[in-house]
């Protein structure tokens, strides 16, 4: 049992360290995220942001510590379709030609029997998450023909589309337009209104810093910021504050819906360290 997890605890994290190449990457991470937060991890690259939360979904090994989700140490869980996941920038067909709609589908995946059809469930989901995005009028188009921030609201549409407990995002916004951004705020208020709980990683939020709960600040492998929320990283000595607000653990998550694909993306370790 992991020591001092708070009860309900969605996500948690004791003395977490990670190391790539020998050099460590993350060192002592401690964390708890509860039950309908919305948690921003912010830092500049390299500070092992993005490490962080591949580490919580299994796609980058820990050398020390332990991970918990959902109460259930990271070796023994299973229950992946709580679990939606939004890697870094990536091409969403995966060179692989396909519709819009046939990707969000995939996110279905998880919560399907194998070798049956689609249920009318299943289609009203990928729908909803298609629209949620605002890409309904480009359902039948191929990904490979959309822009680099359309692209990446197909990816978010597949992870809302399992309807995930937890939704993990490694920089959904880096590099998209506004609109994109303003779009994808509003699809995470809907997700929310569901009771689910977000950890995301950004640089600085934009139009998501209204509906963030809680600011964690990576540098150089450590946290060094945890509490209310903060709009950017910014690496002045007054950011330094490290408080556990985990307050909210109690709370409630009401009518909890959705999850997705999760630590499958191939993309996994393979990307950036940041």
């Amino acid at each position: 049992m992991l020591v001092n997890q708070p009860p309900g605890a969605v996500l948690s994290v004791r003395d977490g360290a990670v190391e790539l190449g020998g050099r460590p990457v993350l060192r002592g991470i401690d964390l708890d995220v509860g039950p309908g937060e919305v948690l921003a991890v912010l830092g500049a690259n390299g500070s092992g942001k993005s490490t962080l939360v591949r580490s919580t979904m299994g796609l980058v090994p820990t050398c020390r510590g332990e991970v918990r989700l959902f109460g259930t140490s990271l070796p023994r869980f299973r229950d992946w379709r709580r679990v939606g996941f939004v890697p870094q920038r990536v091409t969403a067909g995966s060179g692989v030609p396909a519709s819009v709609r046939e990707v969000v589908a995939s996110g279905r995946l998880s919560r399907r029997r194998p070798f049956l059809p689609a249920r009318r469930a299943d289609r009203d989901a990928v729908e909803d998450a298609i629209a949620a995005v605002d890409l309904s009028g480009k359902a039948r188009d191929s990904v490979s023909t959309l822009s680099g921030g359309q692209q990446q609201r197909v990816l978010i549409a597949r992870a809302l589309a399992g309807v995930p407990d937890l939704l993990v995002l490694d920089e959904p916004t880096a590099g998209v337009d506004v609109e994109s951004q303003e779009t994808f705020a509003a699809a995470l208020r809907a997700i929310l209104l569901r009771g689910a709980t977000v950890v995301l990683v950004a640089h600085e939020l934009g139009p998501l810093h209204e509906l963030v709960d809680r600011t964690v600040v990576m540098r150089d492998g450590r946290i060094a910021y945890d509490g209310p929320p903060l709009a950017a990283f910014t690496d002045a000595e007054p950011a330094h504050r490290h408080d556990h607000h985990h307050d909210d653990l109690t709370r409630s998550a009401s009518a909890h819906h959705p999850t997705v694909t999760a630590p499958l993306d191939p993309t996994g370790a393979q990307g950036e360290h940041r």
